[in-house]
């Protein structure tokens, strides 16, 4: 039997040395190289940060365009504001109410027929017109007096202006005549009927364009009066009943 070989010789763990690849000491050697260089520059940018200051940049003027909108602006809103309040106060110490039309008495004098289809009539009524107001003068510009049967037109009258003054009502006498007006057979059938009846039905409707005064202040609006009435036959037709009511 061959003898064993010798053990290989005991090196101490101190005496033992790290063998560095090339490779190795390249990498390290461009680490080092890299921060020799880089070293300064970061030291330079960050101390030329630290006494960087900032710049704050001068405000801008306003143009004085603007400045005149924004003060009409600000007028016009007042002048508004001091506007509704005036009249606000001024409607709760006036109340405005409109006049108001009424009949309270009507006279059927005729209604006969020339022909067939063709009406002949004469109605007189009264008006009365009435001012509720306690401070407003009213003024009619423009008075128109209607009268219906059956929905058809058959008479109407026009009325001279007038005033009237706060709480003050006026009477006027209306003469009303139906002059060979052409009616369908059917409202001709239904007319007959009820002067048979003793109980005629007619709408009277006014139209009128009213001013109202308060002092140097006036306003205009359209009023329109509707009455129903219901009278005897002629020759002595009274008035029976009527319902009249205002608007505007």
């Amino acid at each position: 039997m061959p003898p064993l070989p010798p053990p290989p010789p005991f090196i101490p763990p101190h005496q033992k040395q790290f063998k560095q690849s090339p490779l190795h000491q390249i990498v390290l050697s461009k680490q080092a190289l890299s921060q020799q260089t880089l070293t300064p520059e970061v030291l330079h940018n960050s101390k030329s940060r630290s006494t960087e200051q900032p710049i704050l940049k001068e405000p801008r003027r306003t143009n004085p365009i603007i400045w005149c909108g924004a003060i009409l602006c600000m007028i016009f809103s007042l002048f508004l504001i001091f506007f509704g309040i005036a009249t606000l106060v001024l409607f709760l110490d006036v109340k405005p109410r409109i006049p108001v039309f009424d009949t309270p008495a009507a006279t059927l004098n005729v209604i006969y027929f020339n022909s067939p289809d063709f009406l002949n009539g004469d109605v007189i009524f009264l008006a009365n017109f009435s001012n509720p107001n306690r401070k407003l003068n009213v003024k009619y510009e423009y008075l128109d007096i209607e009268l219906f049967f059956s929905e058809t037109l058959i008479a109407a009258q026009a009325l001279q202006s007038f005033s009237q003054n706060p709480g003050e009502t006026r009477l006027m006498s209306v003469h009303l005549i139906s002059s060979l007006v052409h009616l369908p057979p059917s409202i001709v059938l239904e007319l007959q009927k009820q002067v048979q009846r003793n109980r005629v039905a007619y709408d009277l409707r006014g139209t009128f364009r009213v001013k109202v005064k308060l002092g140097n202040f006036h306003y205009s609006y359209w009023l329109h009066g509707r009455c129903k009435l219901e009278m005897t036959s002629p020759p002595t037709g009274a008035l029976i009943t009527h319902s009249c009511r205002t608007k505007r």
